[in-house]
């Protein structure tokens, strides 16, 4: 098991790569820009970053609206 920080809040999970993280938690990962410790990633990359003990997430969806 791991912490981190997801969007603010510790939780902790079973490590993981990015991209299976956001299929768990039913988030297109085509919809959302997500940040791994203050750095924004590439969408293809997802696949590739496994998240870490002390890890800070932000996952940021955009909502049209006015």
């Amino acid at each position: 098991m791991i912490t981190l920080i997801i969007n603010g809040k510790e939780e902790t999970i079973e490590p993981t790569d990015i991209d299976t993280f956001l299929k768990s938690r039913s988030i297109d990962k085509e919809e959302v820009v997500v940040e791994l410790n203050k750095k924004i990633l590439k969408r293809d990359s997802l696949k590739d970053i496994t998240l870490n003990d002390n890890d800070v997430l932000e996952v940021i969806r955009f909502v049209g609206g006015g």
